[in-house]
Order: structure tokens, then C-alpha cells, then sequence
């Protein structure tokens, strides 16, 4: 995979591959400063009435995306591994 900058990440549109779903964008990553690399993206859970009661961040791991584009990123996960 291609490097990427983690500021070329964010306002991404984020799709798993396994259904097809529309994830969100991408609002921030996680950094390991120890290794000097993007750990993950973080996608903001969809939030219920008035922002209330909302699902919570998608903390999506680095290992699970499989492909960055100029507008979408393409990610495999299922359910069980959403943090």
C-alpha cells in the first residue's frame, strides 16, 4: 500500500467491501509515536436522536483497509472486530 499523510485521510468516505456499507468519513486516526505510523481511522458513530444515545467510534485498524482512493477508502471488517 501506498503511503499516505494522516491529514490526506481525513474527510474520506469509508466503505466495507464485505457489504457494501457506508461507513461515514474519516475524522481523525490513531498514531503510534513509537512506531511513526497510522494505526487505525476513526469513523464518528451514528448518532440517534438530537446526538443522543449514539453507537459510539468506529475505530477501524490499519490492517483492514485494502485500498485508499482520492475520495473513498475501502475496508474489510465484519461486526466483531469494531472497537
Amino acid at each position: 500500500m501506498q503511503k499516505h499523510k494522516a491529514g490526506e485521510l481525513r474527510q474520506k468516505e469509508v466503505i466495507n467491501i464485505i457489504d457494501a456499507k457506508r461507513l461515514g468519513f474519516v475524522s481523525d486516526v490513531e498514531v503510534s509515536v513509537e512506531k511513526g505510523a497510522i494505526e487505525a481511522i476513526i469513523v464518528p458513530g451514528r448518532a440517534k436522536l438530537f446526538n443522543i444515545g449514539g453507537n459510539g467510534d468506529l475505530v477501524i485498524p490499519w490492517s483492514k483497509i485494502k485500498m485508499i482512493g482520492d475520495d473513498i477508502i475501502l475496508v474489510e471488517f465484519s461486526d466483531s472486530i469494531i472497537k
